[in-house]
């Protein structure tokens, strides 16, 4: 790309920039940091939960986002390109079974590129059907996400439970692949035992920084680390090169990229097809974490992950920091969270009274009114009981996710032509 196609492609894109409005600087990343560990810290003294800062909680919290992370990051390639992809929970299902049935034979790198090859494969399906056919996105998303879970579970009675088979006789059945060795995990040397001890000592700030931290240094999957590698490559690929300006100009105003020589077919199928090789990837990390892949894997991730791209405002970053509470609140469901819970009711009770204020201050009455009431309700019931139902205890990734969107929803910008039809010549 020339230095004046670049250039008029950024003017192009400039009105967009400045509609973004100010982005946070790393200081102030920093410093909100600081302050949701300070609340965390005084939380768990004031309410006994240990285990909002434990090394467990946070560990698992971090191998629960890496799934939920890279279908939203999957997400985030589509959308930025202008097509919508609701079918990132088929694309996992697609991710799992072929980590499935490829990992019990091969191990577990097999299992994840396996993975990608099945995302990438919806990808294609659902840009054939938008791009080249210009099927409506929701249309086509939610056609995918039926196949996929169609075509897995009869392809799974057909090679995990055949009866007389390799895979049958190695543990397969009707529901669920033949076990798989286990991926290599890392710690780092050292550093973790000195975290946990400082962890037991239970000091206020401290403590709780070291157990964060040590959950998130011990026994890490290196897939995670290719993930965390994906953020960082999702970035520097889309704002810092001429591929990502092209791809986020498609999906901006894909008549003024056509008019500066843009092919728009092709960075739209790019841009789909990794997004389905992503959230397959998500997908087969759910197979190797748990070493085979089993009916009903993905568990609606896909659509959490979808959840983080927008609450994340389309932004890798965003998706990350999205993704990392979504999975704290998942990881709560695997360690019996209960009365974990029960004290951030107290948390977000305090949050809506600073939010109320903050609308009071604006005039903006009625919702200053919503937000005191109904922090008046959630300290009732932190006051009035010791511990939530575990019923509740699994839903509230889902819960989360509403109540983000739902205080986010203002300051959202998607990219100005996402969803919308194209048809390649049509600004002439």
């Amino acid at each position: 790309m020339s230095t004046t196609f670049t250039a008029a492609l950024t003017e192009k894109l400039s009105g967009k920039n400045k509609r973004e409005g100010r982005k946070l600087s790393y200081p102030v990343v920093l410093l909100i940091l600081a302050g949701a560990l300070v609340l965390l810290s005084a939380l768990r003294a004031v309410t006994g939960a240990e285990d909002l800062t434990s090394s467990g909680q946070w560990s698992g919290a971090l191998g629960a986002a890496v799934p939920i992370g890279l279908a939203g990051l999957g997400g985030l390639w589509a959308e930025r390109s202008g097509i919508v992809n609701i079918g990132l929970e088929g694309m996992m299902m697609l991710g799992t079974f072929c980590a499935g049935a490829v990992g019990w034979q091969y191990g577990p790198w097999a299992a994840a590129a396996a993975g990608i090859v099945g995302g990438a494969l919806g990808g294609l399906i659902h840009a054939i059907a938008t791009v080249t056919f210009n099927v409506d996105h929701i249309i086509s998303g939610v056609a995918i996400n039926i196949l996929s879970l169609g075509v897995t579970q009869y392809l799974a009675k057909l090679w995990f439970g055949a009866a007389g088979s390799a895979a049958q006789q190695a543990g397969g059945n009707d529901k669920q692949s033949p076990v798989m060795a286990n991926m290599p995990d890392f710690s780092i040397p050292g550093l973790s035992d000195w975290l946990h001890s400082i962890e037991k000592h239970h000091w206020f700030l401290v403590s709780d920084l070291a157990g964060i931290l040590d959950g998130l240094v011990s026994d890490v999957s290196w897939l995670t680390i290719v993930a965390a590698l994906l953020f960082v490559g999702t970035f520097f690929v889309l704002w810092r090169s001429a591929f990502g300006l092209r791809l986020r100009s498609c999906g901006e105003s894909p008549v003024a990229a056509e008019s500066l020589g843009v092919n728009v077919y092709t960075y739209k199928y790019a841009a789909v097809v990794v997004s389905g090789a992503l959230a397959g990837l998500g997908g087969a990390f759910l197979a190797i974490g748990t070493h085979m892949y089993s009916d009903g894997q993905t568990g609606g991730r896909g659509y959490i992950g979808l959840a983080t791209m927008i609450f994340g405002n389309w932004r890798p970053g965003g998706v990350a920091m999205g993704a990392g509470l979504f999975g704290f609140m998942d990881s709560l469901q695997l360690r019996s969270g209960g009365p974990t819970v029960h004290a951030l009711l107290l948390l977000v009770a305090v949050l809506l009274v600073g939010l109320a204020l903050w609308r009071l201050k604006g005039s903006k009455v009625k919702a200053a009114v919503v937000s005191g009431v109904v922090a008046v309700l959630l300290f009732l019931w932190y006051a009035l009981t010791k511990t939530v139902p575990l019923e509740f205890v699994d839903a509230t990734p889902y819960v989360a996710t509403l109540l983000v969107l739902s205080l986010s929803a203002t300051r959202l910008r998607p990219p100005k032509a996402d969803g919308k039809p194209y048809r390649k010549g049509q600004g002439k």
